[in-house]
């Protein structure tokens, strides 16, 4: 005789064992244990990380986004109402047709198209959240920016409440809960409680990585230092190298090591390799004592940068790269240098997914609004912004691969965390200074003001784009949702030197480490005298792979001319002694 049958044989409902229920008691002892134990942690912590990122509802002050918070409100009632009537309706409905079925990640599990009951509560998800984003689109009255804060919300909303985040009404975090007798939630708690605790949702295990160790390896000393930067020189690998140097200048709300994963992947490693002397600035994690730093200082950091290695290679200039917002800074710092009869210094420009125009900067425009800056002012009371608050902003560009991708892997179905580098770097923070974290967004995202000649000065020097002559290499990732294509094509527009634009395959980061041995994506050029993007991208042909091998190319082009890999030209062998070996202090700070 089986649990399921009783002494006439007749079927009976499925009876749990005791040792099921002692299992399974356990289990929410256990559970009960972890958050009590994470609740008395946060009580005895007086700056708890777990602070909320930041107010929706201030986007949603007005009246007529209050109507339309109203009817979707009424209408996700329904829907939800509707979910949970299901269960009870008969017959079932039948299955329907996975050939059918949207194509949608979110659902890939079979249950959502071959059991009726989850196929009617995916089927109505969509009709809902389709309903959600028509209502936004079609609500009258509103100007541009108010109607794109709403799409926005409604997005996420939408994203938010899919069933699939929920363990009640998604089938396979029913059945791996099943499967594992509930130690799959057990891990998933401690991942959430974990996550809670650091302030910041984990996409990697925070412990499978070491910087400098199995991340950011390219040999190399840090060779000077202010109290902003430290500059990285790295060690050659050829007998000859180029004899005008390059400086990288990555951005300061990321760490700069994303250009040096691993020898795999680094742009680095692979510049070194093409013989090339390669300096690399590392930016200082802001704290209390940067409250005053502004833009003149990142600025002078990059000449101060480009001063230093002119002075220890005794060359007359650099190649310089700028990586997104460093690139933006590096266009304000090669009008200064042009307004002072200083452009020389700089042989060439390459921008990776830099914007210099603001006007079609995508999603972030969202982030400038006075509700938003007056939230920023309140986070960075202490003179800096902490890096889980952009991280959080960042991520919610992206929310449903980002945020709830996550949220079901790592805590309703308890997955292991993925060794994947990428996702270390992105999420190892890097505060900000307040002062100029306002200022940016202010002067640049919300008023535009780099590309009005002369509107703004840096460094006590009025600036305007339009006097850069220098030979600029520009790239821009085709699905960028950082720095998107049509905003970085604007700086065509605005510098008046020779210019070369390449459009690369992929977004922000995977269009720019893309090494030529993955053999992955491709890239596009065409008319660099197009008058328009739209132009360019008609006349543009298509290689496979790599850009990189172009970029090297022009730079070549630039300037040939060779020099032996010796003197100065080793790290701490010149009149720059070592500091300390790369990667540096600087990038392990938090």
């Amino acid at each position: 005789m089986t649990d399921e049958q009783g002494k006439d044989g007749a079927a009976t409902p499925f009876m749990p064992s005791l040792e099921d229920m002692q299992h399974w008691a356990s289990v929410m002892g256990r559970a009960q244990q972890m958050m009590l134990d994470y609740a008395l942690g946060q009580a005895n912590d007086g700056n708890s990380a777990a602070a909320a990122m930041f107010d929706p509802a201030s986007w949603l002050q007005n009246p007529t986004t209050q109507a339309w918070a109203e009817q979707s409100s009424k209408m996700w009632e329904q829907g939800v109402a509707f979910w949970t009537s299901l269960a009870t309706l008969q017959p079932p409905f039948a299955p329907v047709d996975a050939a059918e079925a949207p194509k949608d990640r979110r659902f890939a599990d079979p249950d959502w198209t071959s059991n009726p009951v989850f196929a009617l509560i995916r089927q109505t998800y969509g009709l809902l959240s389709e309903q959600l984003l028509t209502t936004t689109r079609q609500m009258q009255g509103l100007d541009e920016n108010a109607r794109a804060k709403m799409e926005f919300a409604a997005k996420g909303m939408a994203e938010a409440l899919s069933p699939t985040n929920l363990a009640l009404t998604n089938p396979e975090v029913i059945r791996r809960a099943v499967e594992t007798r509930g130690e799959s939630l057990l891990k998933g708690l401690k991942h959430m409680l974990s996550d809670l605790s650091r302030g910041q949702l984990s996409h990697v295990d925070p412990d499978a990585f070491e910087v400098g160790v199995n991340i950011a390896t390219t040999p190399g000393k840090v060779i000077h230092e202010t109290d902003l930067y430290q500059l990285i020189h790295y060690a050659p690998t050829t007998k000859d190298v180029f004899a005008v140097p390059l400086v990288i200048f990555p951005p300061w709300i990321n760490r700069f090591y994303i250009l040096d994963l691993n020898p795999a992947k680094s742009f680095v490693a692979w510049a070194v390799e093409q013989g090339i002397s390669v300096f690399m600035v590392s930016w200082k994690s802001a704290d209390a004592s940067m409250k005053d730093v502004v833009w003149d200082d990142y600025v002078a950091a990059q000449v101060d940068a480009i001063d230093t290695i002119r002075a220890l290679l005794d060359v007359p200039a650099v190649h310089t790269i700028g990586y997104c917002v460093a690139g933006t800074t590096l266009a304000a710092t090669l009008a200064m240098l042009s307004a002072k009869s200083e452009a020389d210094k700089v042989k060439s420009v390459t921008f990776f997914t830099a914007q210099v125009d603001f006007e079609q900067a995508g999603e972030l425009k969202m982030f400038v609004d006075d509700s938003y800056l007056s939230l920023l002012q309140q986070l960075s009371a202490p003179g800096f912004l902490d890096g889980r608050y952009m991280a959080a902003t960042f991520n919610s560009l992206r929310g449903r691969d980002l945020i709830w991708n996550y949220v079901v892997s790592n805590y309703l179905l308890g997955n292991d965390y993925p060794p994947f580098d990428l996702l270390y770097w992105n999420g190892d923070t890097t505060n900000l200074p307040a002062k100029w974290h306002r200022q940016y967004l202010v002067d640049l995202y919300r008023d535009n003001r780099l590309v009005v000649p002369n509107s703004l000065s840096v460094c006590g020097t009025p600036i305007d784009l339009r006097k850069i002559e220098t030979p600029a290499y520009i790239q821009a990732g085709r699905e960028d949702h950082i720095a998107p294509l049509a905003s970085v094509w604007r700086l065509m527009d605005n510098l008046s030197g020779p210019k070369t634009f390449l459009l690369a395959g992929s977004g922000h980061i995977a269009g720019v480490v893309n090494p030529p041995a993955a053999g992955k994506y491709q890239y596009w050029t065409g008319d660099n005298a197009a008058a328009t993007l739209d132009a360019f991208q008609a006349s543009a042909s298509e290689t496979k792979g790599s850009w990189w091998p172009h970029w090297l190319g022009w730079i070549a082009e630039q300037d040939g001319a060779k020099a032996p890999a010796k003197g100065s030209r080793i790290p701490g062998k010149g009149a720059r002694k070592a500091i300390e070996d790369a990667p540096g202090r600087y990038v392990k700070q938090r």
